[in-house]
Parts: structure tokens; sequence; C-alpha cells
């Protein structure tokens, strides 16, 4: 054991180096957005002030250590995904520290419309780091789409879907500034300032939210199938790696191409998910209070996922019993 806790550490820190010290500045932040979680009170908007960042270094060192996992396979085109991986780490080091630099100043980090030179630097750095994030990741999805990149069927599936769902999730983040909300907000200081756009429909940002989320209890918030699409990566590579585990007692799942046709039937029903929660948010409905339609909506995909799953099953049973009657 002693062994490999002191091989591992040395095998990740041989991983994408960009990426890994992009991941130990967020390490960093979460630590400082942590203790300003403590320790200073003001509240921007409704929440406490050092809640997006912390949300943030959250985010991004999870993704940064998934990528810099993935990026440690083999597969062709490396020196592309290397280059695809750095412009991602500069980028969202970049737009994180803007959103760590105006928490501490007590303002807007998205959707600052004041007119003040180094706001509007800040803006547009910002705005052009998230389109250099998508495109970095879109990019790294069709070279790795068109080979297998893991050895376990599975897995490989898992990560070609995984990086569609996190694209898919990146691309609906602009759904937020197309709504063209224009609002009006107080910084900590008292100062008013202009906002081009918010995260919130039916109702003003800033409302009641959940705990920690702070999505909207009161209308709907396209930041949840923001979130839900972003991080399909790591539910589809968590899904792989429980059934994997799931192998060692059913005979079933031990071929691993029913695991990842079991694979792409969840990310089949987790597509469905964020059509859900997208069509909710857009409906100005609080993700706590589903109405009927979005009941029976998501009654339906859970069904057809779990009819997905069982007709996979049938079919490596089917296989099966044909195996042995031979």
């Amino acid at each position: 054991m002693s062994t490999v806790l002191g091989v591992l550490p040395r095998r990740v820190m041989r991983w994408h180096r960009p990426l890994m010290l992009m991941v130990a500045s967020m390490l960093i932040l979460l630590v400082v957005s942590a203790a300003g979680l403590v320790f200073d009170d003001r509240v921007l908007m409704g929440a406490p002030v050092w809640l997006k960042p912390f949300k943030f270094a959250v985010s991004m060192a999870v993704y940064g250590t998934t990528l810099a996992w993935m990026l440690s396979l083999p597969h062709r085109g490396r020196r592309w995904t290397s280059g695809l991986a750095t412009v991602f780490a500069v980028t969202g080091f970049a737009d994180t520290a803007i959103v760590a630099i105006q928490a501490a100043r007590g303002t807007f980090s998205h959707f600052n419309k004041s007119t003040a030179p180094a706001e509007k630097i800040m803006q547009v750095v910002f705005g052009n780091g998230v389109l250099c994030i998508m495109l970095a990741n879109v990019a790294l999805a069709v070279i790795l789409a068109f080979q297998r990149v893991h050895a376990d069927r599975a897995m490989s599936r898992a990560i070609h879907t995984g990086l569609a769902l996190a694209v898919t999730g990146m691309a609906l983040g602009f759904l937020i500034p197309m709504q063209g909300k224009a609002e009006t907000a107080l910084t900590t200081g008292g100062e008013r300032v202009s906002l081009s756009s918010g995260h919130s429909v039916g109702v003003p940002d800033g409302g009641p939210g959940l705990p920690l989320t702070e999505w909207s209890t009161t209308g709907g918030d396209l930041r949840i199938p923001h979130f839900a699409g972003l991080h399909g990566l790591q539910v589809m590579l968590i899904a792989a790696l429980l059934l994997a585990a799931l192998a060692a007692r059913r005979p079933l799942l031990r071929d691993d191409r029913t695991r990842a046709r079991l694979i792409g039937v969840a990310a089949a029903g987790y597509t469905g998910l964020i059509a859900l929660l997208t069509w909710q948010a857009l409906r100005a409905q609080p993700l706590i209070r589903p109405d009927a339609p979005t009941l029976a909506a998501a009654a339906l995909l859970a069904a057809l996922t779990a009819l997905g799953a069982a007709a996979v099953l049938a079919g490596a049973r089917r296989s099966a019993d044909s195996d042995r009657n031979r």
C-alpha cells in the first residue's frame, strides 16, 4: 500500500503540466475562498461574495484533473491535444482569476457593463476565455472521438460521451447571456452597476436559492443544465468505474462490450436529463418545484433509460446462453 501511495503522486505529477499547475492554483483558491466564506460577511446579490470563486475553484480543479488523466492515456495526435489542453489551462486560470479578483473587490465578474477601463478589459478577457475553453474542448472531443483511448471499451465510450456532454453543457452556458435580461445591482460598496444579463428566468437574480449552489427556488435557473452538462464527463467516468466494479460479482457485466452498451444507454439518458433541465429552466420553473408535465417527462425518461438497460442485459444474457450451448 505504501508503495502505491508513493508511486501515485509521482505519476499524477507527470500528467499534463499546465493543467496540473492550473489545478494546483484552483486548490489554493479553494482554501482562500473557503476562508473568505468564513471570515468575510460581505454579500453580493444575495450570495456570499466568496461563493462564486469557491464553486469555480472546485469545478475547474475537478475538470482539469479529469482532463489531465485522460491525456495521460495513449492516443494519437498527442501534440494537438497537449496544445489544446494548454489553451484550456491558461484560459481557465485567467477566467477564474477574474472571478476571484472581482469577488475580492466586491463587484461582478459576469455581465458587468461598467464603463471603467479596467472593468471593460476584464469583461473582454473573460468573454474570450469562455469561448476559448469551449472551442478547445470541442477540438479535443473531435480528435479523441475517432480513436479508442482506453483498453476497456466501456471506459473509452465514457470518455467519448462524457466529452460530448461537457461540450453541450458549455454551449448551454451561452443561453444565459442570450436572455439579454438587463438588470442593475449593487456592489458590496453600494455602487450601482448595470448587468447585461442574468441566469434566473422569470425572476430577478439574487432571490432565494438552494444551499451552496444558490440555484433559484422561485424561478428557472439556467446554471442548472449548464452545470449538469459540464460535469457529464465525470458522471460517465464514474458510471464506467461502477460497472467495472460490479463486473466482479455479475458475470453478465464481465464483457466490456456489454458495459460499453450500458454506458451508451446512460449517456442517452443523461442527455435527456440535460434537455429536461433546460426545458424546465426556460419555463421559469424552479428545480425543486416541478409541475405535472416536468414530472411526466422525467418518468418517461427514467422508463426509457431502464428499458434500454434491460434490453442490453437481455442481449448479453442470450449471448452468454448461446455460448454455453455450443
